[in-house]
């Protein structure tokens, strides 16, 4: 008798705007008042309307008094987005001494773990941490391309789906997914969970 795995789903990378995509969640490069920024951050506001804001407002006044920490998780409604969820992640700010890749990979795990949390199947990412945070957009795309492929949580999902602004960015995370897969990784696509 033979043991099915699970197959991984699609990664995979596109030049785009993350705020039209049609998935279940989407991520946002949120700073950690998650109240709205520039950037991704700002675009995702705007375009999910005040829906959006009053949530975060309410995760402020409730759970996350004094914000939520660099390289934690959590998902909110969308509002007028055509998600369903935004999953704010706060990458950690190069600029300002937070240099750990380890921070890194776990905003990317931690919001991996929220879209399973609230049911999702499929998910779009930025390059979070990529812009005014200061991280080389090659590092960005190595770490979460590695920490992705790595996650035992990559068995609930349909799409993981990198959405990219430029032409270095996409290049990035195309060169990060050409990259086979580390096979010694104990939870590698292939070699059980």
């Amino acid at each position: 008798m033979s043991v099915r795995r699970p197959v991984p789903p699609p990664i995979e990378a596109v030049e785009g705007d993350i705020t039209t995509q049609q998935v279940d969640a989407i991520v946002n490069a949120a700073n950690s008042s998650l109240l709205g920024g520039g950037g991704v951050d700002g675009a995702i506001h705007r375009a999910a309307g005040p829906a959006l804001l009053a949530e975060c407002q309410e995760l402020r006044r409730t759970r996350y008094l004094d914000g939520l920490p660099a390289g934690h998780a959590i998902a909110t409604g969308a509002g007028d987005l055509p998600s369903r969820w935004v999953v704010h992640a706060v990458g950690p700010n190069r600029r300002a001494g937070q240099t750990n890749p380890t921070t890194m990979a776990s905003c990317f795990e931690s919001s991996l773990r929220e879209v399973v949390r609230v049911g999702g199947r499929s998910v779009a990412f930025p390059a979070v941490g990529a812009g005014v945070y200061g991280w080389d957009v090659r590092e960005v795309a190595e770490i979460a391309v590695r920490t992705v492929r790595s996650s035992a949580l990559l068995t609930h999902l349909d799409l993981v789906r990198f959405v990219l602004r430029g032409e270095k960015a996409l290049r990035a995370f195309e060169r990060a997914l050409a990259t086979p897969p580390d096979p010694a990784s104990p939870r590698a696509p292939g070699r059980g969970h």
